[in-house]
């Protein structure tokens, strides 16, 4: 492939004069030069070159074979298709013959970042380079600025700060519980001050509340995420603006024959007992499911569409809390989750799960409605986002994304839509596609290289050679290591002590079963 060894500097105008997409930054006087001599990594960024993929882009594009991807520092400077390339002196040539190359994977819907021996490096041994969390506050936004700085190897993120609900709520600890308009103002403000990406709502707010939660983050140029609250309806989150919908939540309803009805049983339902009022929805919700209407769906369907609501339907969660009792216990990818996570996982799955054949039928239609739900609104254009809800019981750091990808395929999307879902569109949605979601040149070089083609199947996405981050190779034999360090680390009595204290973070307010009478 290589026909002749050339200095970097004309390695680079090589390729600049080839037209081979090579960003203004990689041929900066800086960055053509040769490294200092005697200087740690010289007075340039480093540059690495991977060669012979077959490259998956994330821009839709089929996938190309014979792919040389050029990286100095952490950007993707150049691609390069077929042979004929010089080959620059002294710098690494990483070939990738028979392989595939997919962008970083963004979970977007996690929790629990703050267990830093678990969870980033979990993401990153999997291919996931960024991550959207959900719950913040000054523990998340410390681990945030220990992986930016270099001392902490964990994927990039954007985070939420505290949770915002009330005025009648089970939520507690760093959330915070609004009962007025100028504690709403109080609240957007401190989550903005404090260095909070986005406003994440919860179930329990009033429709006031909500508005004013709306007003005062779009004048903090700051957007809404989280739950639909109960006494808000779908359509009435998609014409505020809401910018994520969690869960589904909310969305049976909307596209349900008895749509009007049950709207108005709502508002006629005082929300006093929250946990009593998470029954009654999650009845409403098993109801509504049996009832979808194509033709109540439809005009939603382009409501949503139209003010790009974004879905996050976190399948691999509602898959979890509609099985039944023992379908996890033998996942080998437990043994790098401590005890103390996974026994009150058992537990609170207990209380969930469906115990007899009639609830196992009831929760295993209500799941495959939820499914369907997806693929309708996938046909209909309704953005759509791959996330977990990682850290509720058995959704695993990393390799729970990958479950939700096959859920995605399962419920209609082709394989790219999938990959789309966790790349490309994951970077619109958070407003830095110009910087992430594909591996184009410009872009961060965050990539993961697979043995296997994900677009033949999609279970081939958890067949990780090698992954990309920052522009920092993690090859097969520094993968294996990280995750024995994990496996390890999961067995120290300092990593279960921080993992009891972490464990209640998951979005829980999710757990979900079709009926009262299945807990």
């Amino acid at each position: 492939m290589f026909e002749s060894d050339v200095s970097r500097r004309e390695f680079l105008r090589w390729l600049s004069l080839g037209g081979f997409g090579v960003t203004a930054a990689a041929i900066a006087p800086g960055l053509l030069a040769a490294p200092a001599a005697g200087a740690p990594g010289g007075t340039n960024p480093p540059m690495t070159i991977f060669a012979n993929a077959t490259l998956i882009d994330g821009t839709g594009a089929p996938a190309r074979p014979d792919a040389t991807i050029v990286v100095i520092g952490d950007r993707i400077v150049g691609i390069h298709h077929g042979g004929g390339l010089p080959r620059p002196a002294g710098v690494p040539i990483v070939d990738l013959r028979g392989r595939y190359v997919i962008p970083g994977l963004w979970d977007m819907h996690t929790h629990n970042i703050v267990d830093e021996a678990i969870f980033p490096p979990l993401y990153i041994a999997n291919g996931i380079t960024g991550i959207r969390e959900m719950r913040g506050g000054p523990d998340v936004r410390a681990t945030r600025a220990r992986i930016e700085a270099g001392t902490l190897v964990g994927p990039r993120m954007v985070a939420a700060g505290p949770i915002v609900d009330g005025p009648a709520s089970f939520l507690g600890g760093n959330d915070i519980i609004v009962h007025s308009r100028s504690e709403v103002e109080a609240a957007v403000r401190q989550i903005s001050r404090d260095g909070g990406d986005f406003v994440k709502v919860y179930s329990h707010l009033t429709p006031p509340l909500y508005r004013d939660v709306i007003e005062v983050a779009r004048r903090e140029r700051m957007t809404v995420s989280g739950h639909i609250p109960y006494l808000v309806t779908a359509e009435t989150a998609s014409r505020s603006g809401q910018h994520t919908v969690e869960h589904l939540l909310g969305i049976p309803v909307a596209v349900s024959r008895q749509r009007d009805a049950m709207n108005a049983l709502i508002a006629q339902t005082p929300l006093v007992d929250p946990f009593a009022y998470y029954y009654f929805m999650t009845e409403l919700d098993w109801q509504a499911s049996e009832l979808y209407d194509p033709a109540t769906a439809e005009p939603f369907f382009d409501l949503l569409r139209r003010n790009g609501t974004w879905q996050v339907p976190t399948i691999t969660t509602l898959r979890m809390v509609n099985s039944p009792l023992g379908t996890f216990d033998d996942d080998p990818r437990l043994v790098y989750i401590p005890e103390a996570y996974r026994q009150p996982w058992a537990e609170r799955h207990a209380i969930f799960a469906p115990k007899t054949p009639e609830q196992i039928e009831i929760q295993r239609r209500f799941l495959d409605s939820q499914v369907a739900l997806v693929g309708a609104m996938e046909e209909a254009g309704v953005p759509l986002l791959a996330g977990t809800d990682c850290n509720n019981p058995y959704v695993l750091p990393g390799f729970s994304l990958h479950d939700e990808l096959a859920n995605l395929v399962q419920a209609g999307l082709t394989p790219m839509r999938a990959i789309q879902a966790a790349t490309r569109d994951a970077a619109r949605c958070l407003g830095i596609e110009h910087q992430h979601g594909t591996v184009t040149p410009g872009k961060a070089a965050d990539f993961v290289v697979l043995d296997a083609n994900p677009l033949h199947d999609i279970t081939n996405t958890t067949r990780i050679h090698a992954v990309v981050t920052r522009g920092r190779l993690i090859d097969r034999a520094q993968r294996e290591q990280m995750l024995a360090d994990v496996q390890a680390a999961a067995q120290n009595p300092s990593t279960v002590a921080l993992a009891a204290a972490a464990s209640g973070c998951a979005c829980h307010g999710l757990m979900r079963s079709p009926s009262p009478s299945g807990v």
